[in-house]
């Protein structure tokens, strides 16, 4: 009896990294290969990729990865998976071109196959056949992938909402939706980042109506901030900025790079004479000018972030700007946002966050446009992804009050295997799952030991112990020296553990002393225990021994 296999390896109980494998009959595709953005405590790491062990371990029966759509949290990490194996991407034309972009930066990624398939196509890959059906979403060509299995359909949702009046005129195909759920649904892999938003969301383009207002009030140039993919949201901004007779220019590479692409496509339109370089802003009065400009989330290194720092040699922050954050904060995200807003403010801009008509509305689905979801579909079992386990929770009680019963319903975790057969669906063994710290100076992953180095670093300093040692004759020449750095407890701690210190040299023989690294360990035992009985802190301690023959 074939079985069909969904293996989140990330994206499950969080928001952010998606990347799910279905299996069937030895063959496996993967749905997106996505990254997160670091916590407060990931010191010195950039960004956060799934552990794809499992996927290397099974490459050779890996038939081809489809991406739902171009946000990094659905396609940031390919760059990190496609070095280690070898597969086609299948995506939208949209989505290709983002990606490519993304790929040409890491050169010997240049030549990976990337498949182009237009919405409503259907690839056919060894056991599985998977199917792309389009979707509202805050980005061109979002598709929902139907994947057809021996035992019916396993829908992923991917992001989406149900937006009647979309910018681009590009409603999901709620027919083809239906469709699937005649066909016969097995499984719905639903995004929940919104189900704690009652009734429905407001459409992309009620976003018009507050910048709208912003930039007709505003007496000097507005700058619009947002996510760099947002292509729905800039055309509104340039929109308005034409029929308010300003001219708009854009900062931060990654959104010039954005549009160029969208305008190739013919997803932005730019009304003749619009579009100015930012090197000639200077030219024009400050209230003809619109800035489009990357930093909504206080990345320190966006546009927007350096402007606030008057880092930003390009575009300087004057009185009478007004600045406009058209973007929700991703969770974490928060403290940077502030501070930049903060900074903004004290260079004499007015910073807009929030409206009574709207300068950001949200892509996911509210409460009642899941529902319809589920309603459409009709799916036999159901399992809430892109959302924490909060999230996961109230999207299975709402299942539940809509009459599914909750045997039907699962809560997937990265690792967890769902199994199917045509009699039942159960959780069963876990795979190697996880995270993967990256910093991105380096491009290379952060292990847990540098990471609880970095957090002591951060929080308590670092203990320096200098010695020199006669490696030849095992003899001690000069006994311990300290230096601190970033160290807050008291010198005298610091002292009584140099005493430690030579109170475990004067143990050790001869023949242990010629032993550089059971030296370095000993005294750094020694350094660190002592100081940490002393004044309950961790600092890094260093042993830097010098040898003297």
């Amino acid at each position: 009896m074939s079985q069909v296999k969904v293996i989140p390896l990330g994206g499950a109980g969080e928001i952010g990294k998606n990347c799910t494998v279905v299996e069937q009959d030895g063959d496996l595709v993967v749905i997106d290969v996505g990254l997160a953005f670091p916590h407060e405590e990931h010191y010195g790491v950039d960004i956060v990729v799934p552990d794809f062990t499992y996927l290397l371990e099974n490459k050779h029966r890996l038939k081809g990865i489809f991406l739902t759509h171009a946000h990094e949290d659905h396609v940031g990490a390919l760059s990190f998976l496609l070095p280690q194996l070898e597969a086609p991407v299948f995506c939208t034309p949209f989505t290709a071109a983002m990606v490519r972009m993304k790929l040409e930066e890491r050169a010997h990624l240049q030549g990976s196959t990337i498949e182009v398939v237009e919405p409503g196509a259907t690839v056919d890959r060894g056991a599985l056949k998977v199917e792309f059906v389009r979707v509202t979403h805050s980005i061109p060509e979002t598709c929902a992938l139907a994947v057809h299995t021996v035992h019916g359909i396993v829908l992923f949702t991917a992001d989406f909402k149900f937006d009647f009046t979309p910018v681009d005129g590009k409603l999901t195909n709620v027919g083809r939706l239906t469709e699937l759920g005649q066909e016969g649904v097995v499984l719905l892999v639903s995004d929940s980042t919104n189900v704690d938003r009652p009734g429905w969301g407001p459409s992309e383009r009620r976003v018009t109506e507050g910048l709208r207002k912003v930039v007709q009030n505003a007496q000097g140039r507005v700058l619009v901030t947002m996510f760099a993919s947002n292509i729905h949201r800039m055309q509104q901004a340039i929109d308005v900025a034409a029929e308010n007779g300003r001219r708009v220019a854009v900062t931060g590479r990654r959104m010039e790079q954005t549009i160029d692409i969208a305008r190739r496509l013919g997803y932005l339109r730019i009304p003749e004479g619009t579009y100015v370089r930012l090197d000639d802003v200077g030219k024009f009065a400050a209230n003809e000018l619109l800035i489009l400009t990357t930093g909504s989330q206080g990345e320190p290194m966006a546009a927007l972030s350096q402007m606030s720092r008057a880092e930003y040699g390009r575009l300087k922050i004057v009185e009478g700007d007004t600045i406009v954050y058209s973007a929700r904060p991703i969770p974490g995200n928060e403290g940077a946002i502030w501070r930049t807003v903060n900074r903004l403010v004290k260079m004499g801009a007015e910073v807009v966050y929030d409206s009574d008509s709207p300068i950001h509305v949200s892509g996911h689905a509210y409460q009642e446009e899941l529902k319809m979801m589920i309603n459409l579909v009709q799916p036999f079992y159901l399992a809430p992804v892109h959302g924490e386990p909060r999230h996961q929770f109230l999207y299975n009680r709402i299942a539940s009050a809509m009459g599914w019963p909750d045997h039907r319903l699962f809560t997937l975790s990265n690792g967890t295997v769902l199994h199917m057969d045509d009699e039942q669906a159960w959780i069963g063994e876990s795979v190697t799952a996880g995270e993967v710290l990256i910093d991105q100076h380096g491009n290379v992953a952060v292990n847990e030991t540098v990471l609880a180095e970095r957090t002591s670093l951060g929080a308590d300093g670092v203990v320096v112990v200098s010695m020199a040692l006669d490696t030849e004759l095992g003899d001690i020449v000069s006994r311990p020296e300290a230096q601190i750095r970033g160290f807050s407890g008291p010198v005298s701690a610091v002292e009584d553990a140099i005493d430690s210190a030579n109170d475990v040299l004067s143990r050790l023989t001869s023949t242990n002393l010629k032993d550089l690294d059971k030296v370095r360990a000993a005294v750094s035992e020694a350094v660190r225990k002592t100081i940490n009985r002393r004044c309950q802190q961790r600092p890094v301690v260093v042993v830097s021994i010098l040898e003297s023959d």
